[in-house]
This record gives structure tokens, C-alpha cells and sequence, in this order.
């Protein structure tokens, strides 16, 4: 009976954590949309990076926020976008975890929205005393480079150096 408890605990667990890194993603677009650098920023630890793979990576709570703030998010937004994101595969180990999918970005070109961006995504993340977050999200353009494709795979997720 103890050991079918502990299954159902271990299993119980497992789904909470999914689902909660599931909401923590969930939560990027609107945050982008909505322009609120500093609560999309708090959504990676502090010492988080956001990579996109070929252009730059953001390191920290201030860099990443920057992205949000700079006249390129600026612009887009301005020219009304949407982010959206998923669905994703989420694999949980104990505290860490990873995740995989994909994201689009549309934007209004004024005869109505067009898909603007399409990237694969690859998620690190921790389990923190705040709950989940980001720990690591690299992010690479379907542009038919292997780094998409190498984000999207169950492996690790590493592009080769």
C-alpha cells in the first residue's frame, strides 16, 4: 500500500511539474505582446540566457528585458504581433527539466497578419524556491539550417561546435 502511495505521489508530481512548465512557457507571448520586459524577464533565473542561435544571446534579468524594450519588440508591437507558442514535449529529471517546441511569431503587415517568424525552441529549466524557470532557451529560425532541426530532436539539444 506504502509503495502504491509513493507511485501515485511520484506520478502526481510529475504532472504538476509538466503542467507548470507548461503555464511558465505559455505565459512568454502575452508578456512579449504586452510589452512587460521586467515580468517576462522574471520568467528566467537570474542568471538565465536566451539564445538565438546565429544572431545573440541574452544573459540575465536586464538583457533579456532589453529585447523587450528595444525598438525592434518596440516596432513590432507597434505594428500589432502576436507570439504563440507550443504545444510542448516536456521531459522533467528531478529539478531540471527540458522542453521542445515550437514558436511563431505574426505581425500585421496592414492587409492583415503574416507569419513573421517561425523558430524551433529548446527549454532548460530549474526548479527554483520561486517554482520553475528558465534557465536556458535557445531559439533557431525553420529556415532549413540543422540547428532547428538539432533543437527540436530528443536529444540534447546542442548544436555541434
Amino acid at each position: 500500500m506504502e509503495h502504491d502511495i509513493a507511485t501515485l505521489a511520484a506520478r502526481l508530481q510529475a504532472l504538476e511539474d509538466r503542467e507548470a512548465i507548461r503555464e511558465l512557457v505559455a505565459q512568454y507571448g502575452p508578456l512579449a505582446d504586452c510589452g512587460d520586459a521586467q515580468a517576462l524577464a522574471a520568467l528566467w533565473c537570474e542568471d538565465g540566457a536566451y539564445e538565438v542561435v546565429g544572431f545573440a544571446t541574452a544573459r540575465g534579468h536586464a538583457e533579456i528585458a532589453a529585447l523587450i524594450d528595444g525598438p525592434v519588440h518596440r516596432q513590432l508591437m507597434a505594428d500589432g504581433c502576436a507570439h504563440v507558442l507550443g504545444p510542448l514535449t516536456v521531459a522533467v529529471d528531478g529539478d531540471r527539466a527540458s522542453a521542445r517546441g515550437h514558436s511563431v511569431v505574426f505581425r500585421n503587415s496592414g492587409n492583415g497578419f503574416e507569419a513573421f517568424r517561425v523558430a524551433a525552441n529548446r527549454w532548460s529549466l530549474v526548479r527554483t524556491g520561486q517554482g520553475w524557470r528558465v534557465a536556458h532557451r535557445a531559439n533557431a529560425l525553420l529556415n532549413g539550417d540543422e540547428a532547428a532541426r538539432i533543437l527540436l530532436s530528443p536529444g540534447d539539444g546542442q548544436p555541434a561546435s
